[in-house]
């Protein structure tokens, strides 16, 4: 596992306002690498982001932060914008109205594992503090008093939806919110919010600070404790973090792009080791990651939207939404189908996993679009599945823009994937064959000729490739 051998390498990591370079550190814990391996074998995972904001068509969480951002002021719901704090009341009226009774996660379990992904994430709970679990410490939640959802028997949307897919065969995964703005022991209604961050002194009001810490542990309990068996606690608002003095003074004299608002850049220790910690002592070999935050508890790191242009040499995986936004918006735009599998292709050739987002509406249902790239992506995994799963980068990821290799565990078995179908023959430069090596295409019986010549190797092709199947067509070299 050589991957873990390295103790800290550079790298551009998740878009954002300013380029963002981490470390990656290793988790000494042999047992959590062994499960990283076993994780990288997955490849293809669902992420679902869901919550009240479903009902209003926005962007998730985002429109009740004051920074002056376009994912904040410009994702607000038109015509209630002009007002912050009227806007914030409107909006935590949301859970009110709030009632997907056509929420049906066999159906989305069925229709991810027949495309052939095999993990989930799901937003147990976003920065709006919104749960979509049945916490004890926040009647703020889809199970609470003002929902009308409440007393659906299946209210408890989190538990269906881990179940589901369980049931499946699929790994689960909690993505869960470290920072809370409903929460007053976070944005203490003492003080109006300007920004992301906790709106308070910490250092002056330190018991407030232990009262929220201890809030975000005990709901990490109840995750680890009453949902069966959790493989990956996936961990957003990298901004709750212990800094250093330098990284505070740094943040200082800094300001967000195109924006007034001035970080804030006080130390928010949320105790990560004691939660991860606690953690895994009910949920053994748990995966944590705890994005955008150097350390031991970042555990594959998550570029976001985007595709590393070489692969990085450690776990990671590219979260991306399959339509144009990470939440449900009405006649939001899909990605074709040739577009998602050829980003599938790009990331795994390169050693990472793909994880695509669906946000289901406000009543509990996937768009029909989202059904149709899955059953499709489904039809082409069923012939080529082999050279996707348990595989690993291969000396180099491809060559040129259209051709991306991929090769078994063991080096004994490689795959070239073709984005084009070529006219009649292939020319290869990057992959040398021996003389006993054999060359098949996937779903067609028979080897297919080659030959070595002074530019590389060049393979025949059947006239019929074409009719063979869509989107991506992948050699086998044994």
């Amino acid at each position: 596992m050589r991957l873990f051998l390295c103790l800290s390498i550079l790298l551009h990591c998740i878009p954002s306002l300013h380029a963002q370079h981490q470390a990656y550190f290793p988790d000494p814990d042999t047992s959590i690498q062994r499960r990283l391996e076993d994780w990288q074998d997955l490849k293809f995972g669902l992420l679902m982001h869901w919550g009240v904001y479903s009902q209003w068509g926005i962007v998730e969480s985002w429109s009740i932060c004051p920074e002056d951002l376009s994912w904040a002021t410009g994702g607000r719901k038109p015509g209630l914008a002009d007002n912050y704090h009227d806007y914030v009341t409107a909006y935590e009226k949301l859970p009110q109205t709030f009632n997907p009774t056509r929420f049906e996660p066999e159906r989305w379990a069925a229709a991810a594992k027949d495309a052939g992904m095999r993990y989930v994430v799901f937003t147990t709970k976003h920065h709006d503090g919104f749960c979509m679990f049945d916490s004890k410490f926040t009647d703020y939640k889809i199970t609470g008093s003002q929902s009308p959802f409440a007393r659906d028997p299946r209210s408890n949307v989190t538990k269906e939806i881990f179940s589901a897919f369980r049931k499946e065969g699929f790994w689960t995964g909690a993505y869960f919110s470290k920072p809370d703005w409903h929460s007053d022991d976070y944005w203490w209604k003492q003080f109006p919010p300007s920004d992301r961050n906790c709106n308070y002194s910490i250092q002056k009001y330190p018991d407030k600070w232990a009262k929220f810490k201890q809030f975000t542990h005990n709901q990490i309990d109840e995750l680890m404790s009453d949902y069966g068996k959790v493989d990956i606690l996936w961990l957003d608002g990298g901004w709750v973090r212990i800094k250093t003095d330098e990284e505070i003074k740094t943040e200082l004299s800094e300001v967000y792009e195109n924006s007034r608002w001035t970080r804030n850049p006080q130390s928010q220790d949320i105790d990560m080791a004691g939660m991860v910690r606690a953690a895994r002592a009910k949920q053994p070999g748990l995966i944590v990651v705890d994005r955008a935050v150097t350390g031991i508890h970042q555990n594959y790191l998550t570029p976001e939207q985007h595709i590393p242009e070489t692969g990085l040499p450690y776990p990671w995986e590219t979260c991306m939404t399959m339509a144009g936004s990470w939440s449900y918006v009405p006649n939001d735009q899909y990605k074709p189908t040739d577009e998602i599998l050829e980003k599938l292709v790009d990331i795994v050739s390169k050693g990472g996993n793909y994880l695509i987002n669906i946000g289901p509406s406000p009543e509990g249902e996937w768009h029909d679009a989202a059904y149709e790239r899955l059953q499709e992506i489904g039809a082409w995994m069923k012939v080529n599945s082999e050279a996707i799963y348990s595989t690993r980068m291969f000396s180099t990821f491809g060559e040129g823009e259209r051709i991306r290799f991929t090769q078994s565990k063991d080096g004994k078995t490689r795959y070239v994937f073709l984005l084009d179908a070529p006219e009649d023959k292939l020319l290869l430069t990057r992959m040398p064959f021996s003389k006993n090596t054999k060359v098949s295409l996937l779903g067609r019986a028979g080897e297919l000729p080659w030959k070595s010549t002074k530019d590389g190797v060049e393979i025949q092709f059947p006239v019929e490739i074409k009719s063979l199947g869509r989107h991506v067509w992948v050699l086998k070299v044994e």
